[in-house]
């Protein structure tokens, strides 16, 4: 047995990981994120929270190669990515600090792919993340970061022509998702 074997202490099925746990901790702490956005979208606090919620996706991640990947962690980490960026997002535009026409763009993305994975899902076959699909969830949290971070906040057009780059690839990766999702199943013998 490799020691990489031995480190694989979590099989496909568990739930109950160090992995999870942080996943879940993200989730449950998200909301405080948001209320620190509405009250006051640019402050120590609401940019601490944020890099902290933002970054442990990596820890997560990491924790389950190390460990052994699940099928529930790969459920709940995406879910988790995509609370945090939508709701940082959403509260940014209840805060009054960005404008409402790319979020929604963002969140009309994120519902048609989750019917479209959902549906695939039930089918047997799962779509892989893609890098785009990385990329854009990067510049979704860090639109709003530069928000929050009182050393760029009122650079205006860092924290625009990052929103607006984290729809063009929320758009991108959309499409080229539906595209891999329709691919998959016609190389299964299926018609999408």
């Amino acid at each position: 047995m490799t020691e990489t074997d031995s480190e694989k202490t979590f099989g496909p099925s568990a739930i109950a990981t160090p992995a999870n746990a942080v996943t879940i901790i993200r989730l449950l702490l998200s909301p405080v994120a948001f209320a620190l956005i509405i009250n006051e979208p640019t402050s120590w606090p609401t940019v601490a929270m944020w890099f902290v919620l933002s970054t442990t996706d990596g820890v997560d991640g990491h924790i389950a190669r190390r460990q052994g990947t699940t099928r529930s962690g790969a459920f709940l980490d995406p879910l988790a990515d995509k609370f945090l960026a939508l709701g940082g997002m959403i509260s940014m535009v209840i805060a009054g600090v960005f404008w409402w026409v790319p979020v929604a763009i963002i969140v009309v993305r994120e519902l048609v792919i989750s019917v479209f994975r959902s549906y695939w899902l039930r089918q047997g076959l799962a779509v892989p993340a893609s890098k785009g699909g990385k990329i854009k969830t990067f510049l979704q949290l860090a639109a709003v970061g530069w928000v929050t971070l009182p050393w760029t906040a009122d650079i205006e057009w860092l924290w625009q022509g990052t929103l607006w780059a984290a729809v063009f690839m929320t758009v991108v990766s959309g499409v080229q998702y539906l595209l891999d999702g329709a691919s998959a199943t016609t190389d299964q013998g299926e018609m999408p």
